[in-house]
This record gives structure tokens, C-alpha cells and sequence, in this order.
């Protein structure tokens, strides 16, 4: 679960962290209440989307102008202005795809004096399963791009859970980002507080870019991503009530009603299956075959007929969809449960593409046998591969 910057930057300021001064907009008339509350010279206003290159980023709007949706002001009555004009209205950066996403929010901070920019992450490294410090001199940056062309300026490693954070931990952090003196210090301090706070708070990515060095020589959190363990959300509510659901795709967001595990892609060629590793190897064999799948979506283990019918109909409501293939290894999911499941979605939504059904395990023949009485047309596979086959041939006319 993701949350946006400004509730970062509020849970931050929580545990001792240094932020700048802000006010959250959410309506169009707040604005200039929001920009006078705090006391300049210069203002920075932010959209708030979870994606990140704001700053580089386009409206789609025409009279939105070429500004990106982080913009630096200097005087309130400005503030307020760009606020407006960013409110409502659809944001276009590198991570959100050509659609974009609308800034129903915006964030108007104080400005702050920049000396230096730098790079901070703590995220969960699953090689170790142990929790790793991401550092560099390069912020402002995509992370990536400085990997890829000078990876010697990025510090890794990760901490010890028996340990925990040490002071050695902070000062190896100091040293790579160039700091001394009382910078020193201070990043030992910050480095404990951000580690506290990812343990505590379950978390699986930190990222701070860019972390600065202040004209006065402090550290300071100028930009702030957090992203939480959904599966661990339950244990904090507080975490629970940011998230924004408008923010999430609509599919993947109904389909967590049903706890199914679906995620969108951009193929043509949706997908249903039990099984994490069943699912990816039906994706591949998709593109093995010419297509692309256009989602992830596994119904577990323990499915019944109405949650099968529900993924049916999560599927069918992308229109990017031009083919089905459901393909089911029935162990503890059984067969028959699946066959009933998608006829009765077919009967009540339609059936507009090709469907393809591969079944093979518990009560298979009694899943063949609902499938081929039933009045929905629908292909049958006799394996994966031919199931494959069948779907992309049929979506590809």
C-alpha cells in the first residue's frame, strides 16, 4: 500500500524527522488559506499523485500550461494560483502511463534552501530477507539511471536483524554521501529514526529523493515515498485510513473485495488461474506464442463458484480483453467448482471474445462434462500448450 507524500511527510515529522513546513488542498477555495499559513519567501506547490517525476511532468489539459506539477513560487497569492490550476486536472509522468493520473490533491510547502542533493532508501531486500540502506551522492535522480551509468556512487548493504541499526550503520552512510562534522551526527540520528519507523510501522520501501544538505548545513527530508506490507496493514490503522482508493485501479480494487490476487497489465489476453507459479508460467507460454497477457489473477486454492464468477467479470470489464484462457490445475481447487463458476459468469455477463478453458486434476471429467453440456461457447484445451495456442490463434483472427 502506498500513500502520498504529504502523509509521509507527516509520519515522518512523527518520529523526529526533519521536513519542511505544509498544508495539504484538496478543494480550489482552501488554497490561499493553505499558502498563508506559512511563511515563505517562497513556496513550493506539489501535486499529489502516487507516481513519481512530477516535476518533469505534463498535463493533458490544454490550458494547463507546460509546468510540471511541482512548481516553486514566491508569494501566496502565486501559490494559490498554481494550486488551482493543478487541481482537477490529469498529471502525465514517466511512471503513471500515457493516461495520466488526476492531482485530486496538492501539497503546498515551505521552500527551503538547498546546498547539496542526495539519494536515501530503505527497502526490503528478499535475497537476504533482511532490511538494506540504499545511499548516493546522485539524488534528484532516477535511482536507475545512476545505477546504470555510474554505479560506483551507489552504497548497499543491509543490516543484521540480531543487531539491529548501529551507530557504525549511520556513519558508513555519512561517509559515502560526503558529510562531516555535525552532518555526521545528524545522519546517525535520522538513520536510526528511519530504520525505527520501517520496523515499526511494517514497511517495504522508504525512499527519501532528495534527501538535501541545507545552505545552512543541516539535513533535511525534501521529497518522501513510503510504501507499507498490505498484508501487515491490519496491524495498524492509523497506516489503514491513508490510503487513498482512488488512486488504485478499479479492477485491482474490487478484486481485493474478493481477495483475489489480481494485477493489470497492458496485453490483450486476460488470464485466470490458481496458483502464483501456474499463473506466471501461463504468462509466459502467452508471449511464448505471440500475445501478451493483459493481467496476473490468481484465484488460490480454496475458490468457490461465486468468487470464480466474480474474477470472471473483473476480467471481462477491461477492455483491452480481446481473449480468455483459464487454466486450471485442480488440487485442492476443484475442477467442476471452476467449470460452474465460469459458466455462470458467461450466462450473466455474455461472453464477447474468445474463451479457451484448460482443466486438468480433482473432478476434472466432471468440469469437462459442465463445460461441454452448457449453451456458452466456450474452446476446450487439452493441455497448456495447446490452451496457448488456441487463445492467441483465436485473438489473432
Amino acid at each position: 500500500m502506498n500513500i502520498h507524500e504529504y502523509q509521509a511527510k507527516a509520519l515522518l515529522r512523527s518520529y523526529g524527522a526533519p521536513v519542511s513546513d505544509g498544508r495539504v488542498v484538496l478543494r480550489a477555495e482552501e488554497a490561499k488559506t493553505a499558502a498563508g499559513a506559512i511563511d515563505g519567501p517562497l513556496w513550493v506547490v506539489k501535486a499529489q499523485i502516487h507516481a513519481g517525476g512530477r516535476g518533469m511532468g505534463e498535463f493533458l489539459e490544454i490550458d494547463a500550461g507546460d509546468a510540471g506539477g511541482v512548481r516553486l513560487t514566491k508569494s501566496v497569492e502565486e501559490a494559490s494560483e498554481e494550486a488551482k490550476r493543478m487541481l482537477g486536472r490529469t498529471l502525465v509522468t514517466k511512471q503513471t502511463g500515457p493516461l495520466g493520473k488526476q492531482v485530486n490533491r496538492v501539497y503546498i510547502e515551505d521552500g527551503a534552501g538547498i546546498d547539496r542533493e542526495l539519494y536515501l532508501a530503505l527497502l526490503v531486500d528478499r535475497q537476504t530477507s533482511r532490511i538494506s540502506f540504499v545511499c548516493s551522492t546522485e539524488g534528484g535522480m532516477d535511482i536507475e539511471d545512476v545505477a546504470h551509468n555510474t554505479p560506483e556512487k551507489i552504497l548497499s548493504f543491509s543490516v543484521d536483524p540480531a543487531i539491529g541499526f548501529q551507530a557504525f550503520h549511520g556513519r558508513r552512510i555519512a561517509f559515502a554521501l560526503g558529510l562531516s562534522g555535525k552532518q555526521v551526527r545528524e545522519c546517525v540520528g535520522l538513520m536510526g529514526k528511519l530504520y525505527k519507523m520501517f520496523i515499526e510501522k511494517d514497511m517495504e520501501m522508504l525512499e527519501i529523493n532528495p534527501l538535501i544538505v541545507t545552505d545552512e548545513g543541516h539535513l533535511h527530508c525534501l521529497d518522501a515515498k513510503m510504501g507499507f506490507d498490505s498484508n501487515a496493514v491490519a496491524r495498524h490503522p492509523e497506516i489503514a485510513e491513508l490510503r487513498d482508493t482512488s488512486e488504485e485501479d478499479p479492477k485491482e480494487l474490487e478484486a481485493s473485495k474478493y481477495d483475489l490476487n489480481y494485477i493489470a497489465l497492458d496485453g490483450e489476453i486476460g488470464c485466470m488461474v490458481n496458483g502464483a507459479g501456474l499463473a506466471m508460467a501461463t504468462m509466459d507460454i502467452i508471449k511464448l506464442y505471440g500475445s501478451e497477457p493483459a493481467n496476473f489473477l490468481d484465484v488460490g486454492g480454496g475458490a468457490t463458484k461465486d468468487k470464480v464468477a466474480e474474477a470472471f467479470k473483473i476480467i471481462t470489464s477491461d477492455r483491452n480483453v480481446k481473449g480468455i484462457l483459464v487454466n486450471i490445475f485442480g488440487g485442492i481447487m476443484r475442477c467442476d467448482v471452476i467449470a460452474e463458476g465460469v459458466v455462470e459468469a458467461v450466462r450473466e455477463v455474455g461472453l464477447r471474445v474468445p474463451l479457451v478453458v484448460r482443466l486438468e486434476g480433482t473432478n476434472v471429467d466432471e468440469g469437462k462434462r459442465i463445460i461441454n453440456e452448457s449453451d456458452v461457447d466456450i474452446i476446450a484445451a487439452d493441455n497448456l500448450k495447446d490452451g496457448a495456442e488456441k487463445i492467441v490463434k483465436a485473438v489473432k483472427g
